[in-house]
């Protein structure tokens, strides 16, 4: 039975992946070949100097030997941009999109507009961003209208690439919750680039309803999906089996939405022993995934006298972290 698809007839594949920056001691290249010799379907590449700097020279050039490289390997990718000091070494994430310093926002915004091309010429199927804490001194209504300023021309840029940017909630900062996701997709104006990015592990930490009722809820915007293990109010990312989450029913409920982009295990903590954690953490998941299935009702059986498409005709069935 393929690990691609563990029960057939029951619920569609996940295709997991993998965040570069939980290995982070390793080269780019090394760790893109352990994650195909595990049997990832892909990777969470975050942009930083140690993994495909966005700041260097000859950036065009450099991701077209990685996009070479995807391609050999058969990964697919996502493109993140949480890492930590990218921007300032003094600065843990910063400069956000709510800086003060409207110089200071705009390299951020540089630097996700990068991202977008970056990601269109590796084919990936989003990139990925968060909104910034709450600087201080700036009242709330100003940071959502510094934010709304902010992301308007990366989703042009999107919108060119036809990359969608996917904003994730993440706990501490200005955008934390679906809620807030919701807010600022009304404030745009409903933006057709404009998805999610939905971490499980923050569902745990902070969503009122359970993991599995965020990703139901989420479906219609989720572009991009982060998953590790955590603890109810405690923003840690954990190992899974380490922390509260019950992860069968939250596949079962990410395999059912249709969702077909990467579902990328997010230990930022956890370079130090990353290929072992990427060794242990596939296995895992694909039998919690199978677990999932085979509590699934049975799918309905077919129709007997259903008459096939005519030849030529097309085919009824469908075609295939920022960190703390």
């Amino acid at each position: 039975m393929s690990a691609q698809n563990p029960v057939p007839g029951a619920l569609p594949a996940l295709r997991f992946g993998y965040g570069t920056n939980g290995l982070a001691d390793l080269r780019l290249d090394d760790a893109l070949s352990l994650l195909a010799d595990l049997g990832y379907s892909g990777v969470g590449l975050t942009l930083d100097h140690m993994h495909l700097d966005p700041l260097a020279p000859d950036l065009a050039a450099r991701t077209r030997r990685v996009a070479q490289r995807l391609d050999a390997l058969g990964l697919g990718v996502t493109v993140e941009t949480g890492a930590r000091y990218v921007l300032d070494p003094r600065r843990k994430h910063g400069p956000s999109l709510l800086d003060p310093d409207p110089d200071d926002r705009a390299r951020r915004v540089d630097l996700l507009v990068r991202a977008v091309q970056v990601a269109a010429d590796l084919g990936a199927h989003a990139v990925h961003c968060f909104s910034g804490t709450l600087p201080q001194g700036t009242d709330s209504g100003t940071a959502w209208k510094r934010l709304t300023e902010a992301l308007t021309p990366v989703l042009d840029a999107a919108a060119t690439a036809g990359v969608p940017l996917a904003v994730e909630p993440e706990p501490g900062h200005l955008l934390s919750t679906l809620a807030d996701f919701h807010h600022l997709r009304r404030a745009l104006g409903d933006p057709e680039p404009l998805g999610l990015t939905l971490d499980i592990g923050h569902c745990q930490c902070l969503e009122p309803l359970p993991p599995a009722d965020c990703v139901r809820e989420a479906a219609p915007w989720l572009r991009h999906v982060q998953i590790e293990d955590m603890r109810r109010g405690v923003h840690e990312h954990l190992p899974f089996g380490d922390g509260e989450i019950d992860f069968p029913p939250v596949l079962a409920a990410l395999a059912a939405t249709g969702y077909q982009g990467l579902t990328v295990v997010e230990l930022p903590r956890h370079s130090h022993a990353g290929p072992h954690f990427a060794a242990r953490s596939l296995p895992f998941l694909r039998h919690a995934e199978r677990a999932a299935a085979a509590a699934a009702p049975p799918s309905p059986a077919p129709a007997l006298q259903q008459a096939a498409p005519p030849h030529g005709a097309p085919s009824t069935t469908p075609e295939g972290s920022s960190t703390p």
